[in-house]
């Protein structure tokens, strides 16, 4: 096996430990123990913990955005598009659990903020594409201001889906984000599109 496929081992392993037991109670030495591994080997690709935290989001992240640009990228209509995305929300928060986004949150800041803006700037700002579609397809009403609406979004979407919020409420993350589409789209959509929001009865994928 050569370097790359064994760094790209090290990676996956330990998003995996990262993402299900949180930052703090994960150790290079286990994840080397994980892959019978050698210390060194590990130490070799990621010198610290923090640079494989690092490795490990940015690898997450980039996943995350080819996910997100292959759905609104397609060709299908709105609504299948918005039940694929409710789908992979939900798969990511099933796997990036709130423990491991408190720990990046308070061990990391500066990271925390770099996800944050790669949300905005390179995924959430691909649903705007979703909802130009919309109302296109007579799903959104025509008066509907689209940037204006998508600013409302991302607004409420950063502050309702955050570790802090979350942990002061009883809801989850997925019912979060699934509750913030059907109040926000309540008011911006057609009749037309109250008969084709399949979307909001959609159970998310296991």
């Amino acid at each position: 096996m050569g370097e790359k496929e064994e760094k790209q081992r090290v990676l996956e392993t330990a998003a995996g430990k990262f993402m299900e037991a949180g930052i703090t109670k994960v150790t290079l030495d286990e994840v080397a123990s994980d892959l019978r591994m050698s210390k060194k080997t590990v130490y070799k690709f990621f010198p610290s913990k923090d640079d494989l935290l690092r490795a490990v989001v940015k690898l997450t992240l980039s996943n995350v955005e080819r996910e997100v640009a292959a759905i609104v990228g397609s060709q299908e209509p709105f609504e299948r598009k918005m039940t694929r995305l409710l789908a992979l929300i939900g798969r990511l928060v099933r796997r990036i659990g709130r423990q491991f986004q408190a720990d990046v949150q308070r061990i990391a800041p500066n990271l925390w903020r770099e996800i944050d803006a790669f949300r905005r700037e390179h995924i959430l700002i691909q649903v705007k594409q979703m909802f130009h579609q919309a109302k296109q397809e007579n799903i959104f009403r025509s008066d509907l201001d689209v940037e204006l609406f998508y600013l409302v979004f991302i607004s409420t979407v950063q502050g309702v889906m955050n570790p802090k919020t979350l942990s002061e409420n009883s809801f989850s993350a997925e019912e979060a984000f699934r509750g913030i589409v059907r109040i926000m789209f309540e008011g911006a959509l057609t009749h037309e599109g109250r008969k084709r929001a399949h979307f909001f009865d959609a159970e998310f994928e296991h």
